[in-house]
């Protein structure tokens, strides 16, 4: 039987496996087995005695808490269950606090451990009093802007009248008259007075990531700075491609907005403010969004990308801004920045955690004519990936029925965009068919 989220395995006893013992207790508990191999196999224990006066007592005098200890046995052979309770409150080991994270012991520091604690003592960063903030630390005219995004949305009912502290009040930004820490980060007219990293870098990167062409910076609440990053984005970093309908002149950015708009929402929001600011990287044929704080220790990344139930870092910050009609509940943002990319035939977005934050990668239609021309493609290879760019593949025969030529021709001029990474083979001969690598 193999380990579980709340179930670990160890052949012998080490007093380092309290740290097992913290972790369970401040997540949602567990049971270790000492005694059992890693497949859950009994190997037997010589000194199991001993270890049933010792561990109940190291775990009391160590971390103040109680563990049922029991000795089982299995074909003549002895080994110990330990069935560790989850607690309310925070479990320090010597001082130091672990959390079990699927099914990884992690050691809780920083930024994570301040989580932890605020969560314990029923907090949240943002849900923080900020005593060194009034009422005229508040920007009238971004709350403004935001009542009228939440009148379009129609999630606030009963504004009419409302005053900025009454506002505030209803939307859980205040209490009794003090200002928390969402309300400054949302509505504030200097955020980076009271918390240094809330501004955005962008930089324009060469392709070996540390050469940097140019770099901007935009500071503001999340409202200002939302709308400064995504002109930034389109006047001087992203470029706009051009097309016509009849004699109506196109232009699209090479990246959709609302996937731009939610990857830049979901940085600003669920990241930890007592961090890294939020760092945007654009590539020639990528851009990345980092945001300091990883992923809430209760979702994986396999679950972020389907239907999963919301986790933010922040919660009155989200809920205001849900309320707002900024960002959308239950969780659907990184569905709807997949589905937006898909949508206009990108890539698939990556997503990663890196070196304490949050990585989203969009990548650009490597099948536009500006990308394909630059791979040194020549005009039959453009054509086709352009004219066969919808039903996503090619078979041998159609493209020697496109361009009247010849089989061996045909298996060349293909073979060679297998090479550049655009297409993937799949059979042999006039049957093969060549399939769009839109997925990364």
């Amino acid at each position: 039987m193999p380990e579980k989220q709340n179930i670990e395995y160890k052949s012998s006893w080490h007093d380092d496996y309290l740290k097992w013992v913290c972790g369970f207790a401040n997540a949602q508990g567990g049971r270790i087995y000492i005694g059992k191999n890693d497949d859950g196999k009994v190997v037997g224990l010589e000194d199991y005695k001993k270890l049933m006066d010792d561990i109940p007592n190291k775990i009391k005098n160590l971390m103040g808490i109680t563990a049922e200890v029991n000795l089982l046995q299995e074909d003549d052979k002895n080994f110990i269950e330990i069935i560790v309770l989850p607690y309310s409150v925070p479990i320090s080991l010597r001082g130091r606090y672990y959390y079990r994270s699927g099914s990884v012991k992690q050691e809780l520091t920083g930024a994570a451990l301040n989580e932890f604690l605020l969560k314990r003592a029923g907090h949240t960063w943002d849900d923080v009093i900020e005593t060194r903030a009034s009422f005229d630390d508040i920007d009238e005219r971004t709350v403004k802007i935001f009542l009228r995004k939440a009148e379009e949305a129609g999630r606030l009912p009963d504004i009419d009248g409302l005053t900025t502290p009454e506002l505030l009040e209803k939307l859980r930004l205040s209490e009794n008259g003090q200002l928390k820490r969402a309300a400054i980060v949302l509505f504030g007219k200097d955020p980076g007075r009271f918390y240094p990293n809330t501004f955005v870098k962008i930089g324009k990167f060469e392709g070996d990531d540390f050469t940097i062409r140019f770099q901007e910076t935009e500071e503001g609440n999340i409202i200002q700075v939302l709308d400064k990053v995504l002109r930034t984005l389109d006047y001087k970093f992203l470029i706009r491609n051009i097309s016509f309908e009849g004699m109506n002149r196109i232009e699209t950015l090479e990246y959709p907005v609302p996937a731009l708009r939610e990857v830049l929402l979901n940085s600003l929001i669920h990241r930890n403010y007592m961090g890294a600011p939020t760092q945007i990287r654009v590539y020639d044929n990528k851009m990345f969004v980092w945001n300091d704080g990883g992923l809430p220790v209760t979702i994986t990344l396999a679950q972020l990308k389907q239907p999963h139930s919301s986790h933010p870092r922040n919660p009155i910050l989200a809920e205001a801004c849900f309320r707002g009609g900024y960002i959308d509940s239950w969780g659907s943002g990184i569905q709807k920045i997949i589905d937006t990319c898909k949508l206009a035939g990108l890539p698939t977005p990556e997503m990663s955690e890196k070196e304490g934050g949050f990585i989203v990668t969009l990548f650009k239609d490597k099948f536009s004519e500006e990308e394909l021309q630059n791979l040194g493609l020549n005009e039959r290879q453009i054509d086709a990936l352009l004219f066969f760019k919808e039903q996503q593949k090619i078979t041998n025969s159609e493209y020697m029925e496109k361009f009247n030529i010849a089989e061996r021709t045909a298996r060349y001029d293909l073979s060679a965009m297998v090479d550049k990474g655009l297409l993937i083979k799949k059979g042999e001969n006039k049957s093969s068919e060549y399939i769009y690598a839109n997925c990364r």
